[in-house]
């Protein structure tokens, strides 16, 4: 049977208990670790919501490139924000930043509101799920 593949985007310091992406046999089954508004070298990009939504996109997009597939291959999509009001009084500005890192696809989304994340200062995380096609 062959083994999971445990994949991180080139450059990228290896996560401490987690990977960024898992890919299941014998199908190609895609989990994205929660991601959160940070750069490769685990910088926060900056206490704004909006800046760290659309880091924390890149980030999702760039795990899901680094496992061969492309954004259309998720089916699933889950946020979590530390403050709900704030995402809805960005709403604009959050499509704006999807629609250019996700283009027009739309998988299946959940909102969460949690009380706080586990990186200092994140604001928001998000995760997704999705089935990459054999070729």
């Amino acid at each position: 049977m062959r083994q999971p593949d445990f994949i991180n985007p080139p450059g990228w310091r290896r996560p401490r208990g987690y990977n960024n992406v898992v890919v299941l046999p014998p199908g190609r089954a895609l989990f994205v670790a929660g991601q959160v508004g940070w750069d490769a070298q685990e910088r926060m990009v900056s206490d704004d919501f909006v800046a760290q939504f659309r880091q924390a996109l890149a980030n999702v997009r760039a795990c899901v490139e680094a496992a061969g597939g492309r954004v259309e291959h998720l089916g699933r999509v889950n946020l979590y924000v530390t403050d709900k009001r704030e995402y809805a009084a960005n709403l604009k500005a959050v499509g704006e930043a999807w629609r250019e890192i996700m283009g027009r696809h739309y998988p299946a989304m959940a909102l969460l509101e949690v009380r706080g994340l586990l990186e200092p200062g994140a604001r928001v995380e998000i995760e997704a799920t999705g089935v990459i096609a054999d070729a």
